[in-house]
């Protein structure tokens, strides 16, 4: 009985020494964007925190008379719509290849894939650059979206991967055996199963890329200034309010993205 007891209270201080160190992490993680989107609402005409008094005059002054951080946005929509759409189509055909292959080649293929994830940002961005510079490359718009479809295919390649082994290859059997075009099978079967994996790894994608500094610091010239180089620049020069604003704004809209991204696509199933 007293090992039971016993045993009893470990569990219960076990749990609750895990919880109070997940809502400790959980706290340390969310209090920056709290902090953020508090002093987006400031009513002084620099960031401070707290604010003297709350209004919402830097929004107006955002959306109004802001319009160098809405050509950077603008330039930003541009570069990650652009990067998601490469890096979707390259990503769905390289699960469609890699998915269930144990080759060698295969599990090499798929190492080099997702390498973008496992080097430091910085690392990332430097070495794409002095590969262009090798190549004799000048920077440009391109050489932008090739580094964020680096960064970007990675995230597509594991959702649709999953979504994939998802797929009971008895199915895919039985329409190769009926006379079915690899095609055929592809557009009626393995799309549709694809579609949720491929959603939610184009959304995670698309976000990656539109907040993404480091490569973008390394890979853009002087005529390719996305929005957080120009938010980076704002805060080293002016500490301008409107680059709070900005943050806020971005923050709003990705949460309102990611509640109809799990309401259309279940993105939590595959973000695991």
């Amino acid at each position: 009985m007293d090992k039971a007891k016993h045993s009893g209270v470990d569990r219960l201080s076990f749990h609750l020494a895990l919880g109070l160190a997940a809502a400790l992490g959980v706290l340390l993680l969310a209090m920056p964007t709290v902090i953020v989107m508090i002093t987006s609402f400031t009513s002084g005409y620099s960031l401070k925190f707290p604010p003297p008094g709350y209004s919402i005059r830097w929004y107006e002054a955002l959306f109004l008379d802001s319009p160098e951080i809405i050509d950077a946005f603008m330039l930003s929509l541009h570069l990650a719509f652009v990067a998601t759409i490469f890096s979707t189509l390259l990503a769905t055909a390289a699960a469609l290849a890699l998915a269930r292959n144990r080759a060698l080649w295969a599990r090499l293929m798929d190492s080099i894939f997702m390498s973008p994830l496992m080097l430091p940002s910085l690392a990332l961005g430097l070495g794409i650059l002095m590969l262009f510079n090798l190549l004799g490359q000048g920077l440009s718009f391109s050489t932008l979206v090739a580094g964020h479809v680096a960064i970007c295919t990675p995230y597509v390649l594991r959702t649709a991967s999953a979504s994939y082994a998802q797929l009971d290859p008895v199915i895919l059997d039985c329409s190769h055996s009926l006379g079915a075009t690899p095609w055929f099978t592809f557009k009626r079967i393995e799309l549709p199963a694809l579609l949720p994996g491929i959603a939610t790894g184009a959304f995670i994608a698309f976000m990656s890329s539109l907040d993404n500094v480091a490569l973008s610091l390394f890979l853009s010239d002087a005529r390719s200034e996305v929005l957080p180089i120009r938010l980076w620049h704002i805060i080293e020069d002016s500490l301008d309010v409107r680059a709070a604003a900005a943050s806020g704004a971005l923050i709003i809209a990705t949460l309102l993205l990611l509640v109809l991204m799990e309401r259309f696509a279940g993105i939590s199933k595959y973000m695991k």
